[in-house]
């Protein structure tokens, strides 16, 4: 049995930066992560890959998020910088439904509150300036500049490098049970046991498997959503990031084409419910035929077979909002139920966690995240 100062468990794209955080910091730490390895800490069998995600500051989630996402831009700079790997890369994001549609309203208000810089488009003026776009007559754009997309895996390949560099130990193992004491937790893997201080969870769609968790994790609800990338338009069109609510029930998002592949383009709600370790990865044309419907109606010029297709891992919570904190009187922090929209706040994530095992707060207002708050 060796001691260690934390463990974190489940090291893709959250976990990893609280393994460097924690590791950055001195602290003895040990990530155990399934599907993953030092050598290539990226997987694919979770919620962190697909080569993209959007990054956004006017969040119409809610503006209790705004000031995470201030902390997590300089993070993911500061990152860049340390590990000498481009991650964060500003595209736009174009927020486009109905004026009267929550999100939309909620994208104004945060955007206002926190006087970030942005325009309204009308619809007419939205085709006018990105001739890609044909939205309903009705619609209203958002645009924010000051957004983009993160280059996901090399985001999670970055923390865990710089863990290492900084004392951490990455094991891949499947942790099989934990044991909480009253200041101390022992993590039992297929491989043997090890006793922490603390333990940091961020399993992912695995988290709420954990029979020691049952009770926060009968909460969360994994749905299976497959992302889809299209070939280029023939005529060079200028696309940043975009959020389309067509309606109460149907959302789409976009990403410009990065890294060799072309434009991706996804639906945002549904998807399956399923478990992580039994969902059906592959893939066939009935799921990106709602995304080729989406296109036909508002980006023609895209709407093609998609060149590629690969199955993504949605942890929902009641409300959709995260569940993010320090557990009380036991000697866990738990971050998860990230609900399709967690990504983009991992680098600050990463910290508060490391906050949370070092000291028991954080400088943030985490309590509409109270991992408690359905129980």
């Amino acid at each position: 049995m060796n001691n260690v100062d934390a463990v974190v468990i489940g090291v893709g794209g959250v976990g990893s930066a609280a393994l460097m955080h924690l590791a950055r910091r001195g602290l003895k730490v040990v990530g155990f992560e399934q599907h993953a390895t030092p050598e290539d800490a990226a997987h694919d069998r979770g919620s962190s890959h697909g080569g993209t995600r959007v990054i956004r500051k006017a969040y119409g989630e809610g503006g209790a998020y705004v000031p995470l996402l201030e902390r997590a831009y300089e993070l993911w700079r500061e990152l860049e910088r340390d590990s000498g790997t481009p991650l964060l890369h500003l595209a736009g994001c174009l927020n486009i439904g109905p004026p009267a549609h929550e999100f939309i309203r909620g994208v104004l208000a945060s955007a206002r509150e926190h006087h970030l810089p942005h325009e309204v488009l009308s619809a007419g003026e939205l085709h006018a300036r990105f001739p890609l776009f044909v939205p309903a007559p009705g619609d209203v754009a958002v645009f924010e500049q000051d957004a983009g997309l993160l280059a996901v895996e090399a985001c999670t390949r970055a923390h865990v490098r710089l863990a290492l560099q900084h004392g951490a130990e990455l094991r891949r193992e499947r942790v099989l049970s934990v044991q909480l004491g009253h200041d101390d937790v022992t993590v039992t893997t297929d491989r043997g046991s090890l006793r922490a201080t603390r333990v940091v969870v961020a399993a992912g769609p695995w988290w709420h498997t954990q029979p020691w968790l049952q009770e926060l994790g009968s909460t969360l609800v994994v749905r299976r959503q497959v992302q889809c990338w299209f070939p280029e338009p023939k005529q060079p069109r200028v696309m940043p990031c975009f959020i389309h609510l067509v309606d109460a029930t149907r959302s789409f998002y976009g990403l410009p084409a990065f890294d060799g592949l072309g434009p991706k383009v996804c639906q945002h709600k549904g998807g399956a419910v399923t478990t992580a370790d039994t969902v059906e990865r592959a893939t066939s044309d009935a799921d990106s035929d709602p995304v080729r419907e989406y296109l036909r109606a508002h980006l023609p010029e895209l709407d093609a077979p998609p060149e590629r297709r690969k199955t993504c891992l949605y942890s929902m919570t009641p409300d959709e909002h995260f569940l993010v904190g320090a557990l009380p009187g036991k000697p866990v922090v738990v971050l998860g139920g990230f609900s399709g929209h967690g990504f983009k706040f991992a680098s600050v994530l990463g910290e508060l966690a490391a906050d949370l095992v070092q000291r028991g707060t954080s400088p943030f207002d985490l309590r509409a995240f109270d991992p408690l708050r359905f129980v």
